[in-house]
């Protein structure tokens, strides 16, 4: 096992807002806007978590015209984020 990578997952993850984020990202994709709008925070605040998603592997980005495009690329991120809920 790589420890320092999934450390690194594990560190994204931990911020609130970051793991509401891919929880509301897994099984779909979903607009900058949207999130915006959904989470009550300015844009910027939410580009600069989707960053550190993105930098870690765990979002993939898709640009659809001049909007951009995120859903969870991690396979483990979606077990990760079940066993948290229980």
């Amino acid at each position: 096992m790589d420890y320092v990578k999934q450390s690194d997952l594990l560190k994204a993850l931990a911020h609130p807002v970051r793991l509401r984020m891919v929880e509301g990202l897994l099984g779909h994709e979903c607009h900058v806007d949207r999130m915006v709008r959904g989470l009550g925070l300015p844009q910027s605040t939410v580009s600069q978590h989707l960053g550190v998603l993105k930098s870690k592997g765990i979002v993939q980005v898709r640009k659809e015209g001049v909007k951009t495009c995120y859903k969870v690329l991690h396979p483990a991120v979606a077990k990760i984020v079940a066993a948290l809920g229980k």
